[in-house]
Protein backbone atom coordinates (compact mmCIF):
# COMPACT_ATOMS: atom_id res chain seq x y z
CA UNK A 1 0.00 0.00 0.00
CA UNK A 2 1.43 3.27 -1.06
CA UNK A 3 1.89 5.87 1.67
CA UNK A 4 -0.11 9.00 1.29
CA UNK A 5 2.02 11.87 -0.01
CA UNK A 6 3.21 14.22 2.69
CA UNK A 7 1.57 17.62 2.56
CA UNK A 8 4.17 20.30 2.06
CA UNK A 9 4.47 22.14 5.34
CA UNK A 10 3.60 25.80 5.12
CA UNK A 11 6.32 28.27 5.99
CA UNK A 12 5.70 29.82 9.40
CA UNK A 13 4.10 33.23 9.22
CA UNK A 14 6.50 36.02 10.11
CA UNK A 15 6.17 37.36 13.62
CA UNK A 16 4.27 40.62 13.19
CA UNK A 17 4.23 41.35 16.91
CA UNK A 18 1.46 43.18 18.68
CA UNK A 19 0.84 46.14 20.96
CA UNK A 20 -1.16 45.11 24.01
CA UNK A 21 -3.50 47.75 25.38
CA UNK A 22 -4.86 47.36 28.91
CA UNK A 23 -6.47 49.53 31.57
CA UNK A 24 -5.34 49.64 35.19
CA UNK A 25 -7.66 52.11 36.89
CA UNK A 26 -6.77 55.56 35.54
CA UNK A 27 -3.61 54.23 33.87
CA UNK A 28 -3.52 52.95 30.29
CA UNK A 29 -0.69 50.53 29.51
CA UNK A 30 0.76 49.83 26.06
CA UNK A 31 3.22 46.96 25.72
CA UNK A 32 5.22 46.49 22.51
CA UNK A 33 5.35 42.72 22.27
CA UNK A 34 7.84 41.29 19.80
CA UNK A 35 10.76 40.28 22.01
CA UNK A 36 12.22 37.91 19.38
CA UNK A 37 13.15 41.05 17.41
CA UNK A 38 13.77 43.38 20.36
CA UNK A 39 10.24 44.70 19.83
CA UNK A 40 11.10 46.20 16.43
CA UNK A 41 7.97 47.81 15.03
CA UNK A 42 6.00 46.31 12.16
CA UNK A 43 3.26 48.27 10.39
CA UNK A 44 0.74 46.22 12.33
CA UNK A 45 2.33 47.38 15.60
CA UNK A 46 2.39 51.02 14.50
CA UNK A 47 -1.30 50.79 13.61
CA UNK A 48 -2.15 49.13 16.94
CA UNK A 49 -0.30 51.93 18.74
CA UNK A 50 -2.39 54.45 16.81
CA UNK A 51 -5.59 52.62 17.77
CA UNK A 52 -4.54 52.66 21.43
CA UNK A 53 -3.86 56.40 21.24
CA UNK A 54 -7.38 56.92 19.88
CA UNK A 55 -8.88 54.83 22.69
CA UNK A 56 -7.03 56.89 25.29
CA UNK A 57 -8.17 60.17 23.73
CA UNK A 58 -11.79 58.97 23.77
CA UNK A 59 -11.81 57.86 27.42
CA UNK A 60 -11.84 60.78 29.92
CA UNK A 61 -11.33 58.38 32.83
CA UNK A 62 -7.78 57.61 31.63
CA UNK A 63 -5.32 60.04 33.23
CA UNK A 64 -1.90 58.55 32.32
CA UNK A 65 -0.50 56.31 29.56
CA UNK A 66 2.54 54.05 30.04
CA UNK A 67 4.51 52.61 27.11
CA UNK A 68 6.87 49.68 27.65
CA UNK A 69 8.61 46.92 25.73
CA UNK A 70 8.00 43.24 26.44
CA UNK A 71 10.79 41.01 27.68
CA UNK A 72 12.73 43.57 29.71
CA UNK A 73 15.64 43.73 27.21
CA UNK A 74 14.44 46.42 24.82
CA UNK A 75 11.89 49.21 24.62
CA UNK A 76 11.68 49.26 20.82
CA UNK A 77 14.69 48.56 18.60
CA UNK A 78 13.53 50.55 15.59
CA UNK A 79 11.34 49.61 12.66
CA UNK A 80 11.48 46.04 11.33
CA UNK A 81 14.24 46.14 8.69
CA UNK A 82 12.59 43.40 6.61
CA UNK A 83 9.95 45.94 5.63
CA UNK A 84 12.59 47.98 3.77
CA UNK A 85 13.25 45.16 1.28
CA UNK A 86 10.16 46.22 -0.65
CA UNK A 87 11.48 49.76 -1.22
CA UNK A 88 12.15 50.40 -4.91
CA UNK A 89 12.86 54.14 -5.07
CA UNK A 90 13.32 57.31 -3.11
CA UNK A 91 9.57 57.84 -3.25
CA UNK A 92 9.16 54.84 -0.95
CA UNK A 93 11.43 56.58 1.53
CA UNK A 94 9.34 59.75 1.42
CA UNK A 95 6.17 57.72 2.03
CA UNK A 96 7.84 55.82 4.89
CA UNK A 97 9.06 58.94 6.69
CA UNK A 98 5.61 60.53 6.33
CA UNK A 99 4.02 57.41 7.77
CA UNK A 100 6.33 57.33 10.79
CA UNK A 101 5.81 61.06 11.31
CA UNK A 102 2.05 60.45 11.32
CA UNK A 103 2.25 57.76 14.01
CA UNK A 104 4.63 59.78 16.18
CA UNK A 105 2.32 62.80 15.86
CA UNK A 106 -0.62 60.72 17.09
CA UNK A 107 1.37 59.76 20.17
CA UNK A 108 2.35 63.39 20.80
CA UNK A 109 -1.32 64.39 20.59
CA UNK A 110 -2.48 61.99 23.31
CA UNK A 111 -4.22 64.35 25.77
CA UNK A 112 -2.86 62.72 28.95
CA UNK A 113 0.75 62.52 30.19
CA UNK A 114 2.68 59.69 28.55
CA UNK A 115 5.52 57.77 30.21
CA UNK A 116 8.06 55.61 28.35
CA UNK A 117 9.75 52.89 30.39
CA UNK A 118 13.05 52.05 28.68
CA UNK A 119 14.83 48.82 29.55
CA UNK A 120 17.68 47.99 27.20
CA UNK A 121 17.45 49.70 23.82
CA UNK A 122 15.39 52.58 22.43
CA UNK A 123 16.74 52.83 18.90
CA UNK A 124 15.52 54.32 15.64
CA UNK A 125 11.74 54.26 15.68
CA UNK A 126 11.93 53.31 19.34
CA UNK A 127 13.91 56.46 20.05
CA UNK A 128 11.24 58.47 18.21
CA UNK A 129 8.47 56.88 20.29
CA UNK A 130 10.27 57.37 23.61
CA UNK A 131 11.17 60.93 22.64
CA UNK A 132 7.51 61.72 21.87
CA UNK A 133 6.49 60.81 25.42
CA UNK A 134 6.26 63.41 28.18
CA UNK A 135 8.38 61.43 30.66
CA UNK A 136 11.03 58.74 30.35
CA UNK A 137 12.15 56.29 33.01
CA UNK A 138 15.06 53.97 32.26
CA UNK A 139 17.05 51.23 33.87
CA UNK A 140 20.76 51.75 34.43
CA UNK A 141 22.73 51.41 31.20
CA UNK A 142 19.72 51.66 28.89
CA UNK A 143 20.74 53.10 25.52
CA UNK A 144 19.14 55.71 23.29
CA UNK A 145 19.92 56.62 19.71
CA UNK A 146 19.42 56.53 15.96
CA UNK A 147 22.58 54.82 14.61
CA UNK A 148 21.44 54.81 10.97
CA UNK A 149 24.79 56.19 9.73
CA UNK A 150 26.36 52.80 10.51
CA UNK A 151 23.36 50.52 10.02
CA UNK A 152 20.86 51.26 7.23
CA UNK A 153 22.34 54.36 5.65
CA UNK A 154 18.98 56.09 5.50
CA UNK A 155 17.93 59.42 7.05
CA UNK A 156 15.22 60.97 9.17
CA UNK A 157 12.64 63.47 8.03
CA UNK A 158 13.17 67.10 8.99
CA UNK A 159 10.18 66.82 11.34
CA UNK A 160 11.72 63.94 13.27
CA UNK A 161 15.15 65.59 13.40
CA UNK A 162 13.47 68.72 14.79
CA UNK A 163 11.71 66.67 17.47
CA UNK A 164 15.06 65.31 18.65
CA UNK A 165 16.74 68.73 18.56
CA UNK A 166 13.89 70.23 20.61
CA UNK A 167 14.23 67.70 23.42
CA UNK A 168 17.95 66.82 23.28
CA UNK A 169 19.75 69.81 21.81
CA UNK A 170 21.70 69.88 18.56
CA UNK A 171 24.97 68.61 20.06
CA UNK A 172 23.44 65.36 21.28
CA UNK A 173 21.59 64.92 17.99
CA UNK A 174 24.88 65.27 16.12
CA UNK A 175 26.36 62.54 18.32
CA UNK A 176 23.42 60.27 17.57
CA UNK A 177 23.05 60.94 13.83
CA UNK A 178 26.58 61.79 12.63
CA UNK A 179 28.72 59.71 14.97
CA UNK A 180 26.02 57.00 15.28
CA UNK A 181 26.49 56.90 19.06
CA UNK A 182 24.04 55.18 21.40
CA UNK A 183 24.47 57.12 24.67
CA UNK A 184 23.45 55.47 27.92
CA UNK A 185 20.60 56.82 29.99
CA UNK A 186 23.19 58.25 32.38
CA UNK A 187 24.72 60.29 29.52
CA UNK A 188 21.47 61.86 28.34
CA UNK A 189 20.81 65.57 28.99
CA UNK A 190 19.69 66.53 32.48
CA UNK A 191 15.96 66.10 32.89
CA UNK A 192 15.49 63.98 29.77
CA UNK A 193 15.25 60.66 31.59
CA UNK A 194 15.32 59.46 35.19
CA UNK A 195 17.46 56.41 35.81
CA UNK A 196 16.61 53.60 38.23
CA UNK A 197 17.90 50.16 39.05
CA UNK A 198 15.86 47.30 37.56
CA UNK A 199 14.61 46.50 41.05
CA UNK A 200 13.39 50.05 41.68
CA UNK A 201 11.94 51.11 38.33
CA UNK A 202 8.46 49.63 38.84
CA UNK A 203 7.98 51.45 42.14
CA UNK A 204 9.24 54.69 40.57
CA UNK A 205 6.81 54.23 37.69
CA UNK A 206 3.82 53.65 39.92
CA UNK A 207 4.73 56.66 42.04
CA UNK A 208 4.93 58.89 38.97
CA UNK A 209 1.64 57.53 37.59
CA UNK A 210 -0.12 58.18 40.90
CA UNK A 211 1.17 61.74 41.00
CA UNK A 212 0.14 62.48 37.42
CA UNK A 213 -3.27 60.82 37.79
CA UNK A 214 -3.98 63.01 40.83
CA UNK A 215 -3.38 66.29 38.99
CA UNK A 216 -6.06 68.39 37.27
CA UNK A 217 -6.68 66.62 33.93
CA UNK A 218 -7.82 69.73 32.05
CA UNK A 219 -4.69 71.61 33.14
CA UNK A 220 -2.53 68.74 31.91
CA UNK A 221 -4.31 68.48 28.56
CA UNK A 222 -4.27 72.21 27.89
CA UNK A 223 -0.62 72.50 28.91
CA UNK A 224 0.28 69.73 26.45
CA UNK A 225 -1.62 71.57 23.72
CA UNK A 226 0.17 74.83 24.51
CA UNK A 227 3.58 73.15 24.43
CA UNK A 228 2.74 71.58 21.07
CA UNK A 229 1.72 74.95 19.64
CA UNK A 230 4.80 76.72 20.98
CA UNK A 231 7.06 74.06 19.44
CA UNK A 232 6.18 75.42 16.00
CA UNK A 233 5.09 78.99 16.76
CA UNK A 234 6.53 81.07 19.63
CA UNK A 235 3.58 83.44 19.28
CA UNK A 236 0.90 80.77 19.12
CA UNK A 237 -2.64 81.87 20.09
CA UNK A 238 -3.81 80.75 23.51
CA UNK A 239 -7.11 82.50 24.25
CA UNK A 240 -9.20 79.42 23.42
CA UNK A 241 -7.25 77.28 25.87
CA UNK A 242 -7.17 79.90 28.62
CA UNK A 243 -10.91 80.47 28.21
CA UNK A 244 -11.59 76.73 28.44
CA UNK A 245 -9.66 76.34 31.69
CA UNK A 246 -10.98 79.41 33.51
CA UNK A 247 -14.52 78.58 32.45
CA UNK A 248 -14.34 74.99 33.67
CA UNK A 249 -16.00 73.35 36.65
CA UNK A 250 -12.60 71.95 37.61
CA UNK A 251 -11.17 75.46 38.01
CA UNK A 252 -14.04 76.40 40.33
CA UNK A 253 -13.50 73.17 42.24
CA UNK A 254 -9.80 73.92 42.53
CA UNK A 255 -10.44 77.33 44.04
CA UNK A 256 -13.03 76.03 46.52
CA UNK A 257 -10.99 73.00 47.57
CA UNK A 258 -7.86 75.09 48.05
CA UNK A 259 -9.67 77.60 50.27
CA UNK A 260 -11.37 74.79 52.19
CA UNK A 261 -8.03 73.01 52.63
CA UNK A 262 -9.32 69.74 51.19
CA UNK A 263 -8.22 67.61 48.21
CA UNK A 264 -9.76 68.64 44.91
CA UNK A 265 -12.22 66.25 43.26
CA UNK A 266 -11.24 66.70 39.62
CA UNK A 267 -13.84 65.66 37.03
CA UNK A 268 -12.19 66.78 33.83
CA UNK A 269 -15.03 69.20 33.10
Amino acid sequence: MNAAPHAESAAPAPDQGTVHFTRDGAVARLVFDRPSARNAMTWRMYEEMAQACAQIADDPSIRVAVLRGAGGKAFVAGTDIEQFRAFASGEDGIAYEAKVDHYVSLLEQVPVPTVAVVEGWAAGGGMAIANACDFRLATSGARFGVPIARTLGNCLSAANVQRLVTTLGVSMVRRMLLAAEMPTAEEMPTGYVTVHTPEAIDAALEGLCARLAGNAPLTLRVTKQMLARLATDPHAPDTDLVREIYGSADFREGVESFLAKRPAAWRGE
